[in-house]
């Protein structure tokens, strides 16, 4: 076995999401705590605050065993900055719907890259605006 297939075998998702969300991802077996004791999930409650929510996708973004973070869009919305700055191909940050609010793909960091990326430069190439 490779060390390139070993990496890829030890990578995780992380989650940051309401209790239905991380329920649901945990049942289906994401769930991991590190050596340093640290879970690759985060409930977010209602006493939890956006500097919460920040740290704790700071904190997934700095470990290198995890290769997807999963939020709730109305969660990446109150630290859109930080999820919008995050441009790194690793790890892949997924904005998923939740119960509180509806997905809008107008917000979604990955698809307002992917339209930067992919289709204006195919409107500049078919003369479109």
């Amino acid at each position: 076995m490779s060390s390139n297939e070993l990496d890829s075998e030890t990578k995780l998702m992380a989650v940051i999401g309401d209790e239905d969300t991380c329920v649901g991802f945990l049942l289906g077996g994401i769930g991991e705590v590190n050596e340093q004791r640290q879970s690759n999930f985060m409930v977010v409650e209602r006493d939890s605050s956006a500097a919460d929510i920040e740290a704790c996708f700071k904190r997934f973004l700095a470990r290198e065993d995890i290769a997807i973070i999963i939020i709730n869009q109305v969660y990446a919305d109150l630290i859109r900055a930080t999820v919008d700055a995050h441009v790194l191909p690793l790890p892949t940050v997924l904005e998923i719907p939740s119960k509180q609010q509806e997905y809008d793909s107008n917000k979604d960091s990955i698809l307002k890259r992917a339209n930067q990326g992919i289709l204006k430069p195919l409107r500049r190439r078919n003369n479109f605006n």
